[in-house]
Order: structure tokens, then sequence, then C-alpha cells
């Protein structure tokens, strides 16, 4: 660890508290229906698309039909992607002519994308056209982040309303999202990009002819390996900036290149990666405020935000740490920081960005819902690999995915709520709401389905040859690739440890499935929650009312948040990455 890193890692908590209340204010004012400078250019556009579609914008919706509506944009959305997948071959924006994409890998990949989980079962560069990335991929890095900014706001309008029976419209939130929150910062970030060194074009494929020919090894079809004698490699073009920037802003995650953000073309220097990570958190961190704002206590915004920066900074201080001890069985290697060698572990990272950088790429990719790497997490020691899991498994809470992050954080409130009732013996209160048995039925139905889908699928896939052939390294390394998988799909993270093959069957129907279980069956009990909320009455404050604006509150939403994961994943995690970790001082490797 180095003055170096921990300079960088704090100045970029302290730009994300300086971006979360301008932030938050402007989100606040769009979806309230406030003026904001962009109304003179977006509010004719949008009113044109009520016109052509025929939304009546002043419609308000019941929770119920708000879910409706949600499910079936996203289901129309999914099938379109997966019909372009499919009919690519044929198509135009194709200069390679790559193929038409499998159906199994076709459904996981419209699957990851429609949720917002942009997990990828593929090397895009050698998989997808140009058409696809755009009309298909990048569509929905904007519609399915907007649908996470409309949750969000539907249920932060369930709280902040009183004796109402709607909770907004869907049609109208959907759309100020990408018009005035997502579309305007992403023209502005693409052309950065652009200008940084990422490529935006159209082109074919180049040709670069290699210094030195090489001789590389190739297995055929019929299982024999051949040797070929290389003297030129291919090098992949194409509209990789556009995409870029909803991929960061938006908290997809899915790379144009198999090398995500650690490929130059996406994330050409260190000042690239620093924005890339500051776009993760931009909207995440400023929804806190815009729940502050909307519901008039803006102190409680910030204890929220205090709550997810805690463990934010937890997180990357053990993954900064575990990283920069490196591998203790290269004995007689200097593995300390100098001036000639960043120290540590640095297998699996950019040497342009080094450990400090990785570490906290890491940690703010897997807090939030991005999954975007600049970093392999495969190659990461084992407890420094466990700190990404550990921030998936507690729901991404910890700023977490656009929207996605806030009403998952609140279904924490609520339950932290609940547990403060109990302790003094009261009926619990939100904001002068009174926390009900079916309001703690459902946010316990959101914990209990996510924690299900990821323990019995990891289960199977860890018990039956076709979950176990995917695996590169058997052993405890070989279940964190599974639990990682099945919890990064859950969570619509995304990232994953890339020693699993999971381009096979099993794996593309479980994964795609998990992806929808994980974003829907866990939307709609926060839309119940809303619609409930919104119904209730405001009951004046007591002596016993717990206050959700303190530090007490804070710290008692983390407990329950660390609490709730603990209790329900520290088996799997010890026999997994903290195995493995006491195993590698043992002097074995897997």
């Amino acid at each position: 660890m180095t003055a170096n890193g921990w300079f960088q890692i704090g100045v970029y908590l302290a730009i994300v508290l300086a971006i979360t209340k301008p932030m938050g204010v402007f989100m606040a004012r769009v979806f309230s229906g406030e003026k904001t400078f962009l109304d003179p250019v977006m509010r004719p556009i949008e009113k044109l698309l009520y016109r052509v579609t025929r939304v009546d914008e002043k419609h308000e919706m019941k929770w119920t039909e708000y879910a409706i509506a949600m499910l079936l944009f996203s289901g129309v959305s999914m099938l379109m992607l997966y019909l372009i997948q499919r009919a690519q071959l044929w198509m135009p924006w194709n200069p390679q002519g790559l193929g038409n994409v499998a159906p199994d890998l076709a459904f996981n990949t419209a699957a990851s994308f429609t949720t917002n989980t942009n997990w990828q079962n593929y090397p895009g560069e050698m998989t997808m056209s140009y058409l696809t990335q755009m009309a298909g991929l990048a569509y929905h890095n904007f519609i399915s982040a907007a649908t996470g900014i409309a949750l969000a706001i539907a249920l932060v309008r369930g709280i902040a309303r009183r004796e109402s029976a709607t909770i907004g419209n869907f049609w109208v939130d959907l759309t100020r999202a990408i018009l005035w929150v997502l579309l305007p910062a992403c023209i502005v970030v693409a052309l950065f990009f652009v200008s940084q060194g990422a490529i935006q074009n159209l082109k074919p494929y180049a040709t670069a002819q290699l210094v030195d020919a090489q001789s590389v090894q190739v297995t055929g079809a019929d299982g024999k390996t051949t040797s070929q004698h290389v003297t030129e490699q291919k090098i992949a073009m194409g509209p990789v900036a556009s995409q870029e920037a909803i991929k960061m802003y938006g908290t997809n995650g899915g790379g144009f290149f198999n090398a995500n953000s650690s490929h130059p073309f996406e994330n050409p220097n260190p000042l690239t990666n620093f924005i890339q990570m500051l776009l993760i958190f931009a909207i995440p961190a400023g929804l806190t405020y815009t729940l502050g704002r909307m519901t008039g206590v803006q102190r409680h915004g910030w204890a929220v935000w205090v709550a997810m920066a805690s463990l934010f900074v937890a997180g990357v201080v053990c993954t900064y740490a575990a990283e920069s001890r490196g591998n203790p069985l290269l004995k007689g290697v200097d593995q300390r920081a100098s001036a000639t060698q960043p120290g540590g572990n640095m297998e699996g990272k950019e040497v342009r960005f080094g450990i400090a950088d990785t570490a906290l790429f890491a940690t703010v990719t897997t807090d939030a819902s991005c999954g975007a790497i600049n970093g392999v997490h495969d190659s990461f020691t084992p407890l420094g690999g466990m700190i990404p899991l550990i921030n998936i498994m507690i729901g991404e809470v910890v700023f977490g995915g656009v929207g996605a992050g806030l009403y998952g954080i609140l279904v924490f409130v609520i339950l932290s709520v609940f547990i403060a009732g109990l302790m003094v013996g009261r009926t619990p209160e939100y904001l002068g709401k009174k926390i009900e048995a079916y309001d703690v039925k459902m946010a316990m139905l959101t914990v209990l389905i996510f924690c299900l889908v990821i323990l019995v699928l990891t289960a199977i896939s860890v018990t039956t040859p076709m979950g176990t052939a995917s695996i590169s390294n058997p052993g405890p390394h070989g279940l964190s690739q599974v639990l990682y998988a099945f919890a990064s799909t859950a969570a619509n993270n995304g990232s994953a440890f890339a020693g699993l093959n999971g381009n096979t069957l099993w794996y593309n129907v479980s994964l795609g499935f998990n992806t929808l279980i994980g974003r829907f069956f866990m939307v709609i009990p926060v839309l119940a929650i809303a619609g409930n909320l919104a119904r209730k009455k405001i009951v004046p404050e007591s002596a016993g009312t717990f206050p959700v604006t303190t530090p007490l509150f804070s710290a008692l939403l983390v407990s329950v948040v660390l609490i709730v994961s603990a209790l329900t994943f520290f088996p799997a995690l010890s026999l997994g990455p903290i195995l493995e970790h006491l195993l590698m001082h043992a002097g074995k490797a897997f």
C-alpha cells in the first residue's frame, strides 16, 4: 500500500460526496416535474414521444399497473434483443460477417441486458455485430438503467405521498430518466472518451503485421492440435466510446471487448479510468439526496449515504490491503512497492492502473450493479476476491446500481426500523408511517428470493457434471467461481470470476433465468411496498419514535445489512475464499 494509492481513494470519495447534492437536486426536479435547464431542449421531444405513443403524462398509476407496464415493456425489449442476435448475419453493419448467436447464448444475453446485468458469456468483438452492439446492447443499457431509476422514484413517491392510491406513471418516469438524466451526460462523456483515445467508428477490423512471427497451437473441431505460423493480427474496431459512456453511467458493465475496461480502446488511461469510476457512483449517490428532498427529510438521505459510504470504505480498504500484500507462495520474491515496481499481487491487473486503482475499481463496480472490470477478479488473492463477492452478496446496496441500489437499501431500512421497533416494544414507524406486517413480509420476500436462487443454483452446479465441467480450478476456488456467477447474476451485477466457462447450455439457461428472477421477482415486492406506503396516513412523531436521521440509524442500517448477509452466506464463503486463503498460507494453490 502506498500514500499515492490512499490519496486516490480519498479523492475519489470526496468527489462522490461533492456531486451527490447537485445530482440529487437535479433528479428530484426532473421527477417532480419542476423546471430544469434542459427543459427547452428535452420538453418538446418528450411531448412528441407521448403524442406518437399515445401516453397520457397526467395519468397516475397504481402499483399494480406500474408493475405490469414495466414487465410488458421489459418483456418486449428482451424479445427484440433476442431476435436481433438470432438474425444479425443477415442484417447491416456487420463488416466481419459474424454469424447468428446460438439460441441459448442469445437468451442469456437478452435476459442479462434487459435486467441491467450485462453478464457476458461471449467475447464481444468476436460475437456481436455493430448493429447488435448499438441497436441491441447499447439500447438496453439505456432502457434497463432508466427502468431502475423509475422503480426507485416510484418507491420514493410511495414513501412521500399520503393517502394516495398511485405512485406515478411508468412511461413518464422512463422517458424522463432517459432524456434528462442519461442521454445528455452520455453524449458529453462519449466525446470525452474519444478525445482520450477510445475508438468510435464503423470500420472493418484492421490488420497489423507482426514484428516477430509467432507459432501458436490450435485445437481443431476434431480435437487434434496443430501448429500455425502467424504473421498478422486482427485489431477490432467499432462504436466503442458511445457504448462505454452508458455502460458506466447506467451501471450496466457489459464491455464492447472481452477485456472490458482493461482494454485500452475502452479505457485508455488513468484519467478515463477515474472518470469511469465516478460515473458508476454518480446516479446512485445522487439518488440518496433525491430521497431526502422528495420526502422532505434531507437528513435521512444523508444518513443513508453515510451508511453506504461506510460499507464502501470498509470494502476498498480490505481489497487494497489484500492485494498489496501479494502472494505468500512466491517465497524469496520482493513484492514490496518501490520506485521500480508496484509490488503486491499484480496478476490479472493492468500496469497502467496498478493495484490501488484496480482494487478501487473492483470495489466500486461490485458495490454498484455495474460489473465492468479493469482487472481479472479471478486472479485476485482469495481475500481480495472475496470482498467483491461480499459486496454483491449484501444485495449491492452500497450505492448500488442506478435505482436498484436505492430501492435495495430502502428494503433494509424497513427491516432496520422494524427491528428498532421490536427492541423498544413499539409499532415501527418510518418517516411518519407505520411499518406493518405487510411491509415487513414484502421486504423479507425480497431478501429471501435473492438468497434462495443464489444458494440453490450454486448447489446444483457444484454437485452435477453439467456444472462442474466448466470449472477451471477445482477445489475452493472452483466453488468461488460458481458462487460468484450466481451471486453476480442474481444481483444484476454482471462481473465474473472469469475462470468459469459460462457459455454452456446449463449456465446460459440457469444464469439467464437467474438474472430475470433477481430483477423482476425482487422489484414486484418493492412496488407493493411503495403502493402500501402511499396509502398510509402520516403519524405524528412521539418520544418513542426511532429517528432515521442520526448516526445511530446509519450504524443500525449497516449492522442489519451485514448480519443478514453473514447469516446467509458465511457457510458458503467459508468453503470458498476463506478456505482457499487458509490453504494458500499452508502452501497449497488452486
